[in-house]
């Protein structure tokens, strides 16, 4: 019989492990609560349109190609993907837009002549990310952190006497205002805090890090929508002999003697050499894991922030708008105090509208667009989420109005909402924060979940919510790293 590893939850990372299980000679079996696999990287189908439902922006791919590569197939005829030419699109109150181009020297040229900010700013910018990225990636996102000899080894050594450069003492809006006079600037880069659900005025200056990532390696966007990621890994996961059982909430992780033996299905236990658990950390420990000694310290570290997106059928097609767009709020600062520090939506939010059909057409009827409207809210801590979403809807759509110059309330053909207690119960994501843990202090990377159990035997994590992150291309890493301290099956003992 060969060795036999069970996972619990088919998100992104968990599909991914299951891949590398295999690879590894594992008979792999996956148990997902939910009907279809994916977790947040699903989709939604509403009369006609189609909405990518979790997260939209594409970074990395090589890291879903490495794992089709592992599989001995060539990714291209399973997967495909094109580079974006503009990033984002962004628009502010006094009718000021720029487009962040692929491009380079022509991103730093609109910048100049639209925002009167130096080009050479933006170069430096892009340089500081890069720099970061080439000192702290192999470190922080390609290796536990949890292992001594990620802090022994040479990279290590390096990134030592570069801490002061690379950002660890300083926040993120503290770093780009030194760099640009434009506060419109200021304002695009201080952006790149919410793609790990932080703070900008209190994340370190190290994530100006993911810049690089957007510009210097790359946007990108598959040609069958992000839900594409999930179903093409979903079947490759399957031809190499994973077993997936949906509607099957796990019940417990079974351990004995401080070693992990299986899980518990339906009042059913079923033995196992191994477990990953893909659940979100918090909620794992009080529910699968109740039993087991709790990470105190982890579970009451503060929550990333959550999302409320209206996911809209727009029956008009705006040809100012791209793939993926925001509309910047007045008062940045402000909106980040009522997240993080009042817990509740800013009467002025910035909105993000990220509309697939610009790429895909038969995401929409023709005439018409699918619009992922999203903004950044708190995770649930109690609110009266009705008012504040009922509030929320009118804000987005007066300053939608302002901007375009439209009437959108009109044009508004179908409509479905998620928000962070729907976040929560689709995803099992603690408090519907989308990241875990926040990233607000400089010890964040620290005050995450290990890819591993140091109490318990052959308990391994991935996932959003422990090392090294959220969002796609980190959980995938999770993922990597977790997969790389499991010996292949023939040799495990």
């Amino acid at each position: 019989m060969p060795s036999k590893a069970l996972i619990v939850g088919s998100g992104i990372a968990g599909i991914a492990s299951s891949i590398r299980l295999a690879s590894k000679g594992y008979q792999v079996e996956v148990f997902e609560a939910n009907s279809y696999p994916g977790g947040k990287l699903s989709e939604i189908q509403l009369q006609g349109y189609r909405f990518d439902a979790g997260p939209s922006l594409f970074t990395l791919p090589e890291q879903v190609e490495e794992l089709f590569q592992l599989a001995g197939k060539d990714p291209k005829q399973y997967f495909e993907y094109l580079k974006l030419d503009v990033a984002c699109h962004y628009f502010w109150e006094d009718g000021k837009q720029i487009k962040a181009w692929s491009d380079l020297n022509r991103f730093a040229e609109e910048v100049e002549t639209r925002l009167g900010e130096p080009g050479a700013h933006v170069r430096q910018a892009l340089q500081r990310s890069a720099y970061i990225y080439d000192h702290l990636a192999p470190l922080f996102m390609h290796r536990s952190l949890h292992k001594l000899g990620t802090w022994t080894g040479p990279q290590a050594l390096k990134s030592y006497l570069r801490m002061g450069k690379l950002g660890i003492f300083s926040t993120m809006n503290k770093a780009n205002e030194e760099l640009f006079s434009s506060p419109k600037m200021v304002q695009l880069f201080n952006r790149y805090a919410t793609y790990n659900g932080s703070d900008p005025y209190q994340t370190p200056a190290t994530l100006n890090i993911i810049p690089h990532l957007e510009f210097n390696i790359g946007a990108f966007f598959p040609k069958k929508g992000m839900h594409d990621i999930t179903l093409s890994l979903f079947k490759l996961a399957q031809s190499m002999g994973v077993e997936f059982h949906f509607n099957s909430p796990v019940e417990e992780i079974l351990v004995e003697n401080g070693k992990s033996t299986g899980i518990q299905v339906n009042q059913q236990k079923i033995p196992a050499d191994l477990v990953v658990n893909n659940m979100d950390m918090v909620n794992a420990y009080k529910t699968i894991l109740k039993k087991q000694k709790q990470p105190k310290k982890l579970l009451e570290q503060p929550k990333s922030s959550s999302a409320l997106i209206f996911y809209w059928g727009i029956k008009k097609v705006f040809p100012q708008l791209d793939l993926h767009n925001i509309l910047f709020s007045e008062d940045y600062k402000r909106e980040f105090e009522h997240i993080f520090k009042l817990g509740s939506i800013y009467e002025d939010p910035t909105v993000y509208i990220n509309i697939t059909s610009v790429y895909k057409p038969d995401d929409a009827p023709p005439g018409c667009m699918n619009w992922f409207t999203m903004i950044n809210v708190p995770n649930n801590q109690g609110q009266d989420w009705d008012q504040l979403i009922a509030e929320a809807r009118k804000s987005i759509i007066q300053k939608i109005n302002r901007i375009l110059k439209t009437d959108l309330e009109s044009l508004i053909e179908v409509e479905e909402i998620l928000e962070p207690r729907t976040i929560e119960l689709k995803t099992s994501s603690a408090n519907g924060a989308l990241y875990g843990n926040s990233s607000n202090n400089r010890l964040a990377a620290f005050l995450r979940h290990a890819n591993y159990s140091s109490d318990i035997k052959n308990l391994y994590f991935c996932g959003g919510s422990v090392h090294p992150g959220g969002g796609i291309p980190l959980s995938l890493l999770s993922a990597k790293i977790m997969s790389e301290m499991i010996p292949t099956a023939d040799s495990k003992q």
